[in-house]
C-alpha cells in the first residue's frame, strides 16, 4: 500500500514509457463499455498523445518513488485535437491518468493542481477539458475541484456525448491549498 507524498513534476524524455503504462493501465477499465475496434483506436489514440509534439507540457506525479499519474496540457482545441471548430484558445488538459493501484490518493487533484499553477504562470485564465458519462468518478472529480459545464463547447463522437468542462483560475479554491 503506497505511503508516501505525492511529487508531481515536468515529464522527462525517459518517462514515456512509464507515462503510456501508466494511461493505458488507468484507461483499460473502459474496455469492456467499448468495442474491441473503438478499444483499439482508443489505445492507438493514447500511444500518439505520448509522443505528439503539440503537447505544451506533461506532468507525471510519483509516489514512493513511482511514476503512477500523469496529465497532457496542450494550449488550445486545435494542438489538444486538431480541430478549430471548437474555438478554445485556451490550455486544455487531456489524458489525465492515474494508475488503478494508486488511485485514492490525491494523485488526480494534486496532478489538475500543478496544472493550474502552471498554466496560470503562462497567464491563461481558464482551464478546459473534455470527458463522458463513462467516466463517471472523473466527472465527479471534476465537479469538486470546480469545474464547471461548458455546453458551448462539447461534441458528439460517434453517438457519444463529449462533455465540456471549463474552470475559471482566479475563482479557484485548487490553489488555496
Amino acid at each position: 500500500m503506497p505511503s508516501g507524498q505525492v511529487i508531481v513534476r515536468y515529464a522527462e524524455e525517459r518517462d514515456r514509457a512509464a507515462i503510456l503504462n501508466v494511461l493505458l493501465g488507468a484507461y483499460s477499465q473502459y474496455e469492456a463499455a467499448l468495442s474491441h475496434e473503438r478499444w483499439t483506436q482508443y489505445k492507438e489514440s493514447i500511444a500518439e498523445a505520448v509522443h505528439s509534439p503539440t503537447t505544451k507540457a506533461r506532468l507525471a506525479a510519483e509516489l514512493d518513488g513511482e511514476l503512477v499519474g500523469s496529465v497532457f496540457i496542450y494550449d488550445s482545441a486545435e494542438t489538444a485535437y486538431g480541430s478549430q471548430q471548437l474555438e478554445i484558445h485556451n490550455p486544455i488538459i487531456r489524458l489525465l491518468g492515474v494508475l488503478p493501484s494508486a488511485r485514492g490518493h490525491g494523485i488526480a487533484t494534486e496532478l489538475i493542481r500543478a496544472s493550474v499553477r502552471l498554466i496560470r504562470e503562462w497567464g491563461a485564465d481558464t482551464l478546459h477539458l473534455h470527458t463522458s458519462d463513462m467516466m463517471e468518478s472523473a466527472v465527479r472529480l471534476y465537479e469538486r475541484l470546480g469545474f464547471e459545464r461548458a455546453y458551448d463547447k462539447e461534441f458528439h463522437n460517434g453517438a457519444v456525448l463529449v462533455k465540456s468542462y471549463r474552470l475559471k483560475l482566479a475563482d479557484t479554491a485548487l490553489l488555496n491549498v
